[in-house]
């Protein structure tokens, strides 16, 4: 079997953050985040990585990574846009914001026709991670047998406002049952201490910490480009006078289960994750990276 490709959620505005932390620097010779997603990946056993960006980014990220990616990895781009032609829609919709993660996805879908995993540009999932979803994409993975990387909700969480997760529901045998995008999962204080709550339709509801959330770490063939299109034919009419409405990659395995067209084993890890959703999250994620480097996780110059 040909090495999986590695797709990299990269389009963002980063409106929380406040500037494109695709290519901030977090290492200690300036490597971004998805510098050590792409070293782990290649030592993982991947062969490609396809960036999703928006098409405007593409000198940028081209002058950061493409010399240094030169004979280590095969590189491509893939551009989301506001054009919905392309997905058969015949329909002109006014918006500020792509259309989510999962539209995203499909942008790619002329650039990958082998076994994939998506990730999000900016989080550092860890080399246990890469390793395991790169093993199940060589041996395990099908058309109706994906996967997605499983961590603690508790684990994932920024101090510094709310996060978005896709919350699983597990069966016995680690399958996933359903997954539910939150949009809203973050701390409040309770009884000295604090506890996790999600928000739905203005109220709050619990969260147990041990929960299992996907992280966009998702393991797919090709066969999820024409379900994921099937989807948003209908899910563009329905949303369209919402400009805030996304088409969340969650939603497409979630049907998938619950329509008996495909199972996901969620794969657990024991990988540290960091995030940056905040622009106070940074030298957290710089300390956590430098003391990985210091043990001897990575080198201190990656490429």
């Amino acid at each position: 079997m040909s090495k999986p490709t590695l797709l990299i959620l990269a389009a963002g505005m980063a409106s929380r953050y406040g500037s494109l932390k695709q290519i901030d620097a977090f290492g200690p010779h300036g490597e971004t985040i998805i510098d050590y997603s792409i070293y782990d990946a290649i030592r993982a056993g991947f062969g490609k990585v396809v960036f999703i960006i928006r098409e405007e980014f593409l000198d940028t990220m081209r002058n950061v990574f493409d010399a240094k990616l030169a004979g280590k990895i095969e590189v491509d781009y893939a551009f989301q846009s506001f054009d919905l032609t392309k997905f058969g829609i015949n329909q002109v919709v006014e918006r500020v914001k792509p259309w989510g993660t999962a539209h995203a996805v499909m942008s790619a879908k002329d650039k990958i026709d082998g076994p994939f995993c998506v990730i999000n540009a900016d989080d550092f999932y860890g080399s246990d991670a890469y390793a395991k979803m790169a093993a199940f994409l060589t041996t395990e993975v099908s058309d109706d047998k994906m996967a997605l990387m499983g961590y603690e909700v508790g684990n994932t969480l920024s101090d510094y406002g709310y996060v978005s997760r896709g919350v699983c529901e597990v069966d016995s045998e680690g399958h996933m049952e359903s997954v539910t995008e939150r949009t809203n999962i973050y701390y409040v204080d309770a009884d000295g201490g604090r506890k996790i709550v999600f928000e739905e339709d203005g109220q709050q509801f619990d969260l147990a910490p041990e929960t299992p959330v996907s992280l966009n770490f998702w393991g797919f063939t090709p066969r999820i480009f024409d379900i994921a299109e099937q989807m948003f034919t209908d899910f563009v009419p329905k949303n369209a006078d919402n400009p805030k409405s996304e088409f969340f990659i969650p939603s497409v395995p979630d049907y998938m289960v619950k329509n008996k067209l495909a199972d996901f084993k969620v794969i657990p890890t024991s990988s540290k994750w960091f995030g940056v959703t905040y622009k106070e999250d940074k030298p957290i994620v710089q300390a956590s990276i430098s003391k990985l480097v210091d043990e001897g996780a990575y080198p201190q110059k990656l490429f």
